[in-house]
């Protein structure tokens, strides 16, 4: 199923293919999530770069700092470009926390599972209510869909950062969430999900 329109995605991901091979970045957002989940996929392109890389696209696009929102960015008109750099950009930890934990997945550097999903709790906490918001709820079941997530890391980085607000904003979700007909889930099926991942987290905390 799609979530945005299939025309948008697609030149949005033939966007990031043609700039993964000019510049050195690390993606993040929804198009890392569709890489690990293969279900929804993105519109908007989320990246982290240096200052060095941060440089470059200066010089082949018109790149705007929005001090607001404490990033950068490039609209194409059609979708948008949203650009993190250490130092100054903030994703609920520091960008210089997740450069740590990355690795190469289809041709792109990405954050671990588990961090990326860090990444989508905080940005989803933030956009509770919006559109955008309800795609991050998405892409939150996505991740926590796979069998290779790894609930005891979970716990670590929900400890390490000191995110258990954030947490309990997960499990509430988890919990008055009956079915995602965007990810073809239904009732029965997402209580059976539900309880599986319930489980998990208490047995991976007290490991």
């Amino acid at each position: 199923m799609q979530y945005y329109h299939n025309i948008i995605t697609q030149k949005s991901f033939d966007f990031l293919k043609e700039f993964n091979a000019d510049f050195d970045f690390v993606l993040i957002g929804g198009w890392a999530v569709f890489l690990y989940s293969r279900a929804l996929k993105s519109k908007d392109i989320d990246i982290i770069v240096d200052y060095e890389n941060l440089a470059k696209l200066k010089e082949k696009f018109a790149v705007f700092k929005n001090d607001r929102l404490k990033k950068y960015e490039i609209q194409t008109g059609e979708f948008d470009v949203d650009i993190y750099v250490s130092h100054y950009s903030y994703l609920g930890v520091e960008v210089s926390e997740i450069e740590k934990r990355v690795f190469s997945k289809k041709g792109f550097q990405i954050p671990e599972l588990e961090a990326l999903f860090i990444l989508k709790l905080f940005a989803w906490h933030n956009r509770r209510g919006s559109a955008k918001g309800q795609k991050d709820e998405l892409d939150i079941f996505s991740l926590t869909f796979l069998p290779e997530f790894d609930w005891k890391k979970y716990w670590e980085l929900i400890k390490l950062f000191n995110f258990s607000d954030y947490h309990k904003n997960f499990t509430t979700l988890l919990k008055k969430t009956r079915q995602i007909p965007e990810l073809n889930i239904n009732k029965q099926q997402m209580a059976k999900i539900r309880k599986t991942i319930l489980e998990k987290l208490e047995s991976s905390k007290f490991d």
